[in-house]
């Protein structure tokens, strides 16, 4: 505040001085992010011969829904799948990125590129853009060499890590804890075994009926890849659309 002084007479004559305090001007701080969150949720859960990568459609930009029929999926290969959540333009982006360099590989060495390299690639990838970041969060999901279902999990700068399950985007907090109790059965060890591929579909389902409830950024429907050594199906299971 900018001070001025001002000179009164007091009642009884003599002379006072007030200060009067005018309102100063500060500089204001404009705020500009190229990323915006698009919402959703993307989950892959691996078997002993297949794995089965889900995601739901629908985009969101704040509290309300730009789209109900966007795709998080990318099939790079016949048994390679990524799934993708965060912005959906640097999602397009991204996949574009990967299946180019998927293309380019088999052309060049007349064979598809297995799982596992395709995890380094899309590591590399984000890893190259640290400084200006892809704004993705990444699944990928795939059978490696051995015929043995593999997922692994992204951050948006690359540091990855192969599991068994792994959830991304919005609903994740809400589909960790389930998926810990029913694939990985850490709160009920004596009843640990192997699911199958129905049973490993329909806890997808349930999963992610359950995140549709309580999160509002996923919804309508999701698009679900069973792959295996014979390749990939595809399915659509419908959610809640409010």
């Amino acid at each position: 505040l900018r001070n001025r002084l001002d000179w009164g007479t007091t009642t009884q004559g003599t002379m006072a001085m007030h200060i009067k305090a005018i309102p100063k001007e500060v500089p204001r701080e404009h705020q500009w992010s190229p990323y915006m969150d698009n919402g959703g949720s993307v989950m892959a859960v691996a078997g002993k011969d297949f794995v089965v990568i889900a995601a739901d459609t629908r985009m969101s930009y704040g509290y309300s829904i730009g789209s109900r029929n966007v795709t998080k999926i990318c099939e790079l290969t016949d048994q390679c799948v990524l799934a993708s959540a965060g912005m959906q333009a640097e999602r397009h982006t991204l996949h574009k990125v990967l299946k180019a360099k998927a293309i380019m590989f088999e052309n060049t060495h007349r064979k598809k590129m297995t799982a596992h390299s395709i995890s380094q690639v899309l590591s590399n990838t984000l890893y190259y853009k640290r400084f200006f970041p892809y704004y993705t969060f990444n699944v990928l999901a795939g059978i490696d060499e051995k015929g043995v279902g593999a997922v692994w999990g992204y951050d948006a700068v690359g540091s990855f890590e192969r599991s068994q399950y792994v959830v991304n985007g919005s609903g994740s907090a809400l589909a960790t804890s389930i998926l810990d109790n029913q694939v990985a059965f850490k709160t009920q060890p004596q009843n640990k075994r192997d699911l199958s591929m129905e049973e490993t579909v329909n806890l997808v389902k349930d999963v992610f009926t359950c995140i549709s409830e309580r999160d509002i950024y996923t919804g309508d429907k999701i698009e679900i890849k069973i792959i295996n050594k014979d390749g990939t199906k595809s399915e659509v299971f419908q959610l809640r659309k409010d």
